[in-house]
C-alpha cells in the first residue's frame, strides 16, 4: 500500500510559480501510474495531470495546458508538477494519486485511483 504526503504549496501572485512534490513511501512507486488532481472550496474534485509508470505517457486538463508540468523520479519515489503563471481560478487544494491500473483513456477520472495524498493548499492572488 501506497502512503503518499504532498508539500510545496503555499502562497504566490498572480503570474508566479510553484513547484509541487508527492513522496511515496512505498517500494512499488514506479509500477503506479500516477495523477494530480485539485478541489477548490465549493466544487468538485477534478483533473490535473496524469503521468504512466515510467512517463512514457502524460495527459494534462485543457485549461493547465502549457503552464503546468507533471514529472516523477522513481529512483526518488517521488511525483512533481510544476506550475508557471498561476492564475487566481488555480486556487485549491492539490492532491496526487496513485493507480497500479495501465494507462487508458480513464486516467482523467478519480475513480480511476486507489491511493491518495492529504493535499496541498495552493493559493493565488490576483
Amino acid at each position: 500500500q501506497e502512503q503518499l504526503v504532498e508539500s510545496g504549496g503555499g502562497l504566490v501572485q498572480a503570474g508566479g510559480s510553484l513547484r509541487l512534490s508527492c513522496a511515496a513511501s512505498g517500494r512499488t512507486f514506479s509500477t503506479y501510474r500516477l495523477g494530480w488532481f485539485r478541489q477548490a472550496p465549493g466544487k468538485e474534485r477534478e483533473f490535473v495531470a496524469a503521468i504512466s509508470r515510467r512517463a512514457f505517457s502524460i495527459r494534462y486538463a485543457d485549461f493547465v495546458k502549457g503552464r503546468f508540468t507533471i514529472s516523477r523520479e522513481n529512483a526518488k519515489n517521488t511525483l512533481y508538477l510544476q506550475m508557471n503563471s498561476l492564475k487566481p481560478e488555480d486556487t485549491a487544494v492539490y492532491s496526487c494519486a496513485a493507480s497500479r491500473d495501465d494507462w487508458s483513456d480513464r486516467v482523467s477520472r478519480v475513480s480511476e485511483y486507489t491511493y491518495w495524498g492529504q493535499g496541498t493548499q495552493v493559493t493565488v492572488s490576483s
